[in-house]
């Protein structure tokens, strides 16, 4: 399969670098699931951006550098949010259903959310991914020169290193076809990795189960530089519930009274900070998290019961609905609660057109780190990060052509050597142990003994897989886990170099921030390795 542009993801950054390109040039998106099964789909707030005359380019960067911890990149900070408006213009005459307000500026209702000094979330409801996503998908699926691949999981990229030849330059990558196991070559001019992010490295997790890390551990696999893996954002108050995954619990109900309180009904916010329960997201979620270690505790819980019965169902609709369906009433008992893995606010190293280390490959939405993000993440930047850089990454490709690389013959997938897998058990007994060992030892609040104990057992993982990955056929299971492992390592020995506390990362035995900012950047050794098994 031949194309001019091969993109890996079909969230928002990725149906971006497709609409832009696709009028004239052959595009491929490759989707391991249905296309709007990613996290972008799952965004509720909205979209950040400079809308409004009282607001301000340099208020919004302020902002951005505050909840960053001193560790954004100015350059690309400012220059995702100066391309703020347009990108949002963009959306609107693509006909996404923003919410409307005729009294407002532009003519549509922003929205305020933490950390931010004035109103300028657009939004649609509070399903604002959702309506950009399903918008954007149906016009990728109209579109004659987009190829969509759904149920394809793409395994490796091939580089001109892996074939032998000076230089590193992305030629294409191996994409497994999900429904029969066959292996597909893709040659492509240029290859954007839009993935996401890695959440699923950790036992408990907001995004989607397609969050597993892969555009981040193939471009490390690549020979490209990732920076700033330490900083996972955690949402503090996820539903604990065996059927409910991923179910967030919102800001919303601590900020109309509810109250966390232990199995035996004792608050203990309190005890943490003087703000209780309306302390920031990292205060919060770092209490718990202490309180669930301290007691050995699966959960703790979120009680708003003595909010009258009316006044539950006219605030919080889908937060009843959800929990009655589940058996929790939250108008009589407390609701069982957990943090949970949010956002990776690093990734893969680009500019702010999303070039990476490896010629004619870009990385483009959470995969990938221009800088914006710092040590945390402002609400709502994430989104608008994934327009801004996908159109810039967009507008490089359409500008150049492939005289940056040879032209080589790629070779087919080889399963010459290999079997089917005798034992699957292995699979999902390594992906269990791995996100149970992130959640216990890499957490929201980290130790260098902790760390050190990670390090270890994932270099017994890493082996263990590298042995079954050699010797049997490819499956979605094995992959990702080959994926989460390889992510797993990044974040912990990132961690472990970090000697201070800033931002998502806080260890007991570093507390004190230090007085200069670095980025973690992590190099990869040289990957020489033989085409077809990566």
């Amino acid at each position: 399969m031949n194309f001019d542009v091969a993109i890996v993801g079909s969230g928002l950054a990725g149906l971006t670098v497709a609409l832009q390109l696709a009028d004239t040039h052959r595009v491929v998106i490759v989707s391991k699931r249905a296309m709007t099964q990613g996290a972008s789909d799952w965004a509720q707030g909205g979209i950040a951006a400079v809308l409004d005359s009282a607001d301000s380019h340099d208020a919004h960067i302020r902002d951005t550098l505050v909840a960053g911890a001193g560790l954004c990149d100015e350059g690309a900070t400012r220059h995702i949010v100066e391309n703020g408006r347009a990108a949002i213009q963009w959306l609107i005459d693509k006909g996404v259903p923003f919410t409307r307000d005729e009294q407002a500026e532009l003519g549509f209702h922003l929205t305020r959310e933490g950390g931010h000094s004035h109103r300028r979330i657009i939004h649609a409801a509070d399903a604002t991914g959702h309506a950009v996503v399903s918008t954007l998908a149906d016009q990728v699926r109209r579109h004659p020169n987009i190829t969509l691949l759904e149920d394809h999981f793409a395994i490796d990229l091939i580089t001109s290193r892996k074939l032998g030849v000076d230089g590193n330059c992305c030629l294409g990558l191996y994409v497994l076809d999900d429904r029969d196991g066959k292996v597909v070559t893709i040659t492509a001019t240029h290859t954007v990795l839009a993935a996401g992010g890695a959440g699923k490295v950790y036992l408990y997790t907001t995004n989607p189960d397609t969050a597993t890390g892969d555009g981040i551990a193939m471009a490390w696999r690549a020979g490209c530089r990732v920076a700033n893996m330490e900083f996972i954002q955690f949402h503090p108050t996820c539903l604990y519930h065996p059927y409910a995954k991923s179910f967030l619990i919102s800001e919303a109900v601590r900020g109309e009274g509810g109250r966390l309180v232990l199995p035996d009904g004792t608050r203990f916010m309190p005890e943490h900070d003087p703000r209780a329960e309306l302390a920031p997201r990292d205060v919060v979620a770092r209490a718990i998290d202490f309180e669930m270690k301290k007691r050995g505790l699966d959960c703790v819980y979120l009680d708003i019961s003595h909010q009258p019965e009316s006044f539950l169902r006219e605030h919080f609709p889908t937060i009843h609905a959800r929990c009655l369906e589940l058996g929790i009433d939250i108008t009589g008992e407390p609701i069982p609660v957990v943090p949970a893995a949010h956002y990776t606010c690093g990734g893969v190293v680009t500019d702010t057109s999303g070039r990476t280390d490896v010629v004619n490959l870009y990385a483009v939405g959470e995969t990938g780190c221009t800088g914006l993000h710092g040590a945390n993440r402002l609400a709502s930047n994430s989104l608008l990060e994934c327009i801004v850089i996908g159109q810039a990454a967009a507008a490089d490709i359409a500008s150049k052509d492939r005289a940056d690389c040879p032209d080589l013959p790629l070779p087919p997938w080889d399963e010459s050597r290999v079997s089917d897998a005798d034992e699957e058990v292995v699979v999902s007994h390594n992906w269990d142990e791995l996100r149970r060992m992130m959640w216990n030892y890499v957490g929201i609040v980290r130790t260098s003994k902790r760390l050190e104990r990670a390090q270890h057992r994932i270099r017994l993982l890493r082996e263990e897989i590298a042995e079954y990955y050699a010797h049997f056929r490819v499956s979605r299971d094995l992959l990702e886990l080959r994926n989460l492992v390889e992510v797993a390592a990044m974040i912990v020995d990132s961690a472990y170099a970090r000697h201070e506390s800033r931002g998502l990362h806080f260890s007991r035995d570093y507390p004190q921030t230090l007085p200069k900012a670095l980025p973690t950047v992590l190099q990869p050794a040289d990957h020489r390795r033989q085409p077809g098994r990566g």
